[in-house]
């Protein structure tokens, strides 16, 4: 992958995410064109590159995301929703492409992203890792070829910092999941056992979400049947990954008409 020539921006460019995004765009050749925090962030007036370890690159961190938005070729968002909602409605303002990883995105959230597709290319995905991405098609092609004799169990572990529980990518493998058993994930999923609960239901899909230490992220879907067992599991080591893919996605949309689009998209898996 070569960013040379794509102006990326940051928004929450000071969290330990956005600084693993400015040393990948970094490292693949792309242009800092700056980054964003919070009103009163202590990183406001800071250097980009000095914040990443990068040394000073002449862009800065601010607090309006508008000019940010005027002058990048793509912008990537892994922030919290109130601050996604925000920024696609500026990205849709600004007719900026925006790649989105932030997790935890409620109804209202998805909306607001979809209403700025409608102006300008979108990318958002729970996970921007290659690999989930194939994990997810696997999902849903297992969990189509099993019946409900087999029972299934979402597990995810991540770093104690992690706001969210269960993870977006948990959920979004339930999704692929309950997509390949013609089932809607909302009125099969079970998302919290505690105390006398009863028999498991037949047909649900489970989640558990473990915290814990520095964990980048792992995912195992479990589909249990009396006497044997399938889990299939990806494990990310670095939050690296998660930067190259949100990168990968930040060049693929360039020159794209406006429009939602995923990893699934960026990869050409669909067809």
């Amino acid at each position: 992958m070569s960013g040379i020539g794509i102006g990326i921006g940051i928004v929450g460019a000071g969290g330990r995410m956005g600084q693993m995004l400015a040393r990948e765009a970094h490292a693949a050749g792309f242009r800092l064109v700056g980054g964003t925090e919070a009103p009163g962030s202590p990183n406001l007036g800071k250097d980009i590159g000095d914040l990443a370890g990068l040394g000073p690159l002449g862009a800065k961190i601010a607090d309006d995301p508008l000019p940010l938005f005027a002058n990048a070729d793509a912008v990537l968002d892994f922030t919290v929703p109130v601050a996604t909602r925000r920024h696609a409605e500026i990205a849709a303002q600004a007719k900026c492409p925006i790649v989105i990883g932030t997790t935890g995105l409620e109804a209202e959230d998805l909306a607001a992203i979809e209403r700025a597709a409608r102006h300008t290319p979108v990318f958002r995905a729970a996970n921007t890792s290659q690999g989930v991405t194939l994990l997810l098609s696997i999902v849903q092609q297992v969990a189509a070829a099993l019946d409900a004799d087999f029972d299934i169990e979402v597990v995810e572990m991540h770093h104690r910092m992690k706001i969210d529980a269960p993870s977006g990518t948990a959920l979004a493998l339930g999704e692929a999941a309950a997509t390949g058993r013609k089932v809607k994930l909302a009125e099969v999923a079970e998302r919290g056992r505690d105390g006398i609960t009863g028999a498991r239901k037949r047909g649900a899909i489970g989640f558990a979400a473990l915290r814990g230490g520095n964990v980048a992220g792992e995912h195992t879907v479990v589909f249990a049947a009396d006497d044997e067992r399938i889990e299939i599991t990806h494990k990310a080591t670095s939050r690296a990954i998660f930067a190259r893919g949100a990168l990968k996605a930040a060049q693929w949309l360039q020159g794209r008409p406006p429009g939602l689009y995923s990893m699934v998209d960026v990869l050409g898996l669909k067809g």
